[in-house]
């Protein structure tokens, strides 16, 4: 058997200490699969001292990461640590420097800086894997890369957050308001230390276009993405939303058109009977349609211990076995520079609206829309709440440029009581 593949693991978090686990438990199954030894040299985290329910006693310990990036005796960086910037970065290019292949679970990272990174490993010849970077334990990279590779890829989408599929089930399942949800999740740990990186979408936009660049061939193009968290969305939007056959879920989704590459994150309707509506808790799915293979859906758990850890060490027994795939599936000087394009495809649209307790007030509603082409396809109206009525309207398929336009007209109307909500219906 081969020489051992040397690892040097830089975070002792949750996905770090579930990595050494999966190390320490099933070292002989590894090595078969690998061809080699998978042994972990060193390791580096902040707090020394802290109780990680892992045995670290045989391993050198850093206390930095950059350091332990630059041994002599490790093969591997294993990046565990997040953040966009910072150590982790630094430690990153170290590894790149001094020759390592890596291994990361850090999609901002990669989001941002991605395409310089890929461009100085491959330069000399190492490779950086990330499987673990996006929905956790589903192996939607390698399907990508590899499974995939014969096929021209025409949309990816997918529930990638499991935090706001949680609190968008919870609610629905509960009767509860979006507030109480938000505090419970928090009370549960699910929230990032900024919880706007999950309700607001940018955790999953992160993860959307790296699956972007893969899919299409482009560079990542994160700050092209349309992001819309799930702050607006109510209580009554989920169970009205119920009423027509339809759950709510923040939904990427990325395709490639004519006018140019599309990647939007925000919420959306979906069939209830959809694999995508019946998802559930903090499970993620991604849905990818190829040319050859037609639709095909990955599910499974998007986060944890056991997830992202087994997702990072198919990565690490992938570089044990010889295998150098480039970054993002191509070589990243060939990725081309994608022009962002707002999404045309024409859909349906669900319109929440407050209308004021006067004559005529629908009617003007349904003149601004007409006037954009907008037609209505279903419209129900509910209690009275003080002076205003809600009131729900389902379009006909039209373009969110119209929609936009339309809601821009609305406050002159002088019935349109606080901000409309529109949220796309999604053929899946």
């Amino acid at each position: 058997m081969s020489d051992p593949l040397r690892l040097g693991v830089a975070g002792l978090g949750t996905v770090g200490i579930g990595t050494v686990k999966i190390i320490q438990r099933h070292a002989d199954l590894i090595a078969r699969r690998a061809g080699r030894p998978v042994t972990i040299t060193a390791v580096s985290a902040r707090d020394r001292t802290k109780n990680r329910d892992a045995d670290l006693s045989g391993f050198a310990w850093e206390e930095d990461a950059v350091a332990l990036a630059r041994r002599d005796d490790v093969d591997v960086f294993v990046e565990l640590m997040g953040g966009a910037d910072g150590v982790a970065l630094a430690a990153t290019k170290a590894a790149i420097d001094t020759g390592k292949d890596v291994v990361t679970a850090n999609k901002a990272m990669l989001a941002l800086h991605g395409q310089a990174l890929a461009e100085a490993a491959e330069a000399k010849g190492h490779v950086i894997r990330f499987e673990a970077a996006v929905a956790g334990g589903i192996p939607v990279v390698k399907a990508l890369t590899e499974g995939l590779a014969g096929n021209e890829i025409r949309r990816v989408m997918g529930v990638m957050n499991g935090t706001c599929n949680y609190i968008l089930t919870r609610m629905e399942d509960a009767g509860l308001p979006y507030d109480t949800v938000f505090e419970e999740a928090r009370q549960l740990g699910y929230l990032e230390a900024d919880p706007n990186l999950d309700v607001g979408g940018i955790d999953a936009g992160h993860k959307l276009s790296l699956l972007a660049s893969i899919a299409f061939g482009t560079r990542v193009a994160f700050d092209a993405v349309e992001l819309e968290g799930i702050g607006r969305v109510s209580i009554d939007d989920i169970r009205r939303a119920a009423d027509m056959g339809y759950r709510i879920k923040l939904l990427g989704v990325a395709q490639m058109t004519g006018r140019g590459l599309e990647q939007r994150m925000s919420p959306c309707l979906v069939p209830a009977e959809s694999p995508l509506g019946q998802l559930q808790g903090g499970t993620n799915m991604v849905v990818i349609e190829g040319d050859s293979v037609g639709q095909i859906v990955l599910r499974g758990a998007g986060a944890g211990e056991g997830p992202t850890a087994s997702a990072v060490m198919s990565d690490v027994i992938e570089i044990a076995r010889g295998s150098r795939i480039s970054t993002f599936g191509q070589p990243a000087t060939a990725l081309a520079d994608p022009v962002p394009a707002r999404a045309t495809a024409p859909a349906s649209y669900y319109l929440r609206m407050g209308l004021a307790d006067k004559p005529g007030a629908l009617a003007k509603v349904a003149t601004v829309l007409g006037d954009e082409g907008i037609s209505i396809d279903r419209m129900r109206q509910y209690g009275h709440a003080d002076t205003s009525a809600p009131v729900l309207i389902v379009t006909h398929r039209t373009t969110r440029e119209a929609v936009d336009h339309a809601l821009a007209r609305l406050p002159a109307t002088g019935v349109v009581m606080g901000e409309p909500v529109a949220l796309r219906i999604e053929a899946v």
